[in-house]
């Protein structure tokens, strides 16, 4: 039937209330609305039977829930080709968040350096067995087609791939002679291993950090000191390159020439902190 809504006792006429034609409730209009809003909520979003259609079959209305998920695999194989990108996507976050928290103060040196030096590691093991596996054409491809905004985590794991401890001038908690002493000893080791003909970037790069990581150690160092420019960018060629990589004896004899440069201004602006 149709009804018009009774006004409580006491209470005002309604068109004193409201201006305009009064508002009708019909039975059977409630009745229809409510099966159809029943029947639209035991119905499945349609990204759901799509999903399921791709993977185990379409989803029959009768048997349609909303606890029941599509699987993204149909064996093991898939299943750990996800899981392996999860992995993958997890590291590239937490690098992004160790960042930030390291501009904010928020960690200190000694526990950023450990922690990012870990997730540069997880980062290059899981990138290569991902591209082995031609799961991923490429890091900036996986993170462009997920839409990853991680401007640090780019830059410290595609980019330099060493902590920025490393590149940037730090606080030594070492003796400064100790430290200048260290320093010494890392560029001739490196310089050593280009003359014994060893070529592998991941023979190579470690040398090339410790170096960097070394010489901004050093107190009293001059931000614009000769070769730190050469140095990082000798850090973002090989970091680019795989492990398996070996860089051709043109790169080797420009990488000791820089090496023997920074070796030489080194000493010379020793000399000049004698008297200091």
């Amino acid at each position: 039937g149709t009804g018009v809504l009774p006004a409580a006792a006491g209470a005002p006429p309604y068109h004193r209330l409201q201006e305009g034609p009064q508002i009708h409730l019909h039975a059977d209009e409630l009745s229809v609305g409510f099966a159809s809003s029943t029947m639209a909520a035991s119905e499945p979003p349609p990204s759901y039977k799509a999903a399921a259609s791709s993977v185990g079959g379409p989803i029959s209305s009768s048997s349609a829930s909303l606890t029941v998920f599509p699987k993204l695999y149909a064996d093991t194989r898939q299943r750990r080709k996800y899981e392996d990108l999860a992995d993958f996507y997890a590291i590239i976050k937490a690098t992004e968040h160790l960042e930030r928290a390291y501009i904010k103060s928020a960690i200190s040196q000694e526990d950023y350096t450990k922690a990012c030096k870990k997730l540069i590691s997880q980062f290059k093991t899981s990138e290569l067995a991902l591209l082995n596996g031609k799961t991923i054409t490429n890091t900036a491809a996986f993170m462009n087609e997920f839409q990853m905004d991680c401007p640090l985590a780019t830059e410290r794991l595609l980019n330099s791939g060493v902590p920025a401890t490393t590149l940037h001038a730090t606080q030594a908690t070492a003796p400064a002679g100790a430290v200048i002493a260290e320093t010494t000893q890392v560029l001739i080791t490196c310089m050593d291993a280009l003359k014994l003909e060893q070529r592998a970037v991941d023979d190579i790069h470690p040398l090339v950090s410790d170096v960097m990581s070394s010489i901004t150690k050093v107190p009293n160092l001059p931000k614009d000191f000769e070769g730190l420019g050469k140095l990082r960018e000798w850090l973002e060629t090989l970091n680019k390159m795989r492990a398996t990589d070996e860089i051709d004896d043109d790169q080797a004899r420009q990488l000791t020439f820089d090496l023997d440069t920074i070796y030489s201004a080194f000493h010379r602006w020793l000399q000049t902190q004698q008297g200091h």
